[in-house]
């Protein structure tokens, strides 16, 4: 089923992250970490659909997506980087994407942050973010987005991994079998793994090598 909804706000995060704020179709439901698929409701382009993670609350009147902008691509993104409050979005069912599983370590990359969001957010809420550790990686110190909101809500259980740019203010490196095994404490956890395809399979295989079994792994398949 296909559900139009109206874009309430839009925020710039960073230079390339824009947080949309939409209409919440009637009896809509959706559970953190999961994600639906999204088109621009304008003629050439409704049926070019994308998943994106819901990084709202699961009772917020409002929906809320947090989107990595990629311009070079001339597709999907570059045309919600157009949209402005009263533009249209056209949104399926929720599904898939990471379900939490427990207190454990979260691994992210770039946008691979956004299934974590509504996660912490409901864990908050709950006051049940105890426990939870999050590594966030990111290309440069400016790439990094929601970083307010994430020290807010985890503090000191919050690192930020930086790749590519030497005078960085956080750790410069990767988040490889040397970093997981100088930092991951409890291998009796769970890990939350989310990013671009080659990071998740290299970290997954790091955290295999360092001790965490298969059933502890969550990431998206």
């Amino acid at each position: 089923m296909n559900y139009n909804v109206k874009i309430l706000r839009v925020e710039n995060l960073n230079h390339n992250v824009k947080r949309f704020t939409t209409e919440r179709p009637e009896g809509y439901e959706f559970t953190p970490g999961q994600a639906t698929h999204v088109s621009v409701n304008k003629p050439g382009w409704k049926g070019e659909d994308r998943p994106f993670t819901f990084t709202s609350l699961t009772d917020a009147d409002t929906l809320e997506f947090t989107i990595k902008i990629y311009n070079s691509h001339n597709g999907v993104t570059d045309e919600l980087d157009e949209l402005k409050e009263g533009d249209e979005l056209i949104l399926r069912e929720a599904a898939g994407a990471i379900h939490y599983e427990g207190p454990g370590y979260f691994i992210a990359g770039g946008a691979g942050l956004t299934p974590f969001i509504a996660i912490f957010k409901d864990l908050e809420k709950q006051g049940k973010l105890e426990g939870n550790v999050l590594y966030f990686s990111n290309k440069t110190d400016k790439d990094i987005f929601l970083k307010e909101e994430l020290d807010s809500m985890l503090g000191e259980k919050v690192r930020y991994v930086v790749t590519d740019q030497k005078d960085t203010e956080y750790y410069n490196g990767y988040i490889d079998e040397e970093f997981l095994r100088n930092n991951i404490t409890d291998l009796t956890k769970h890990f939350y793994v989310c990013g671009p395809k080659a990071m998740t399979k290299d970290v997954n295989a790091a955290l295999e090598k360092i001790g965490a079994t298969t059933e502890e792994l969550v990431f998206e398949k």
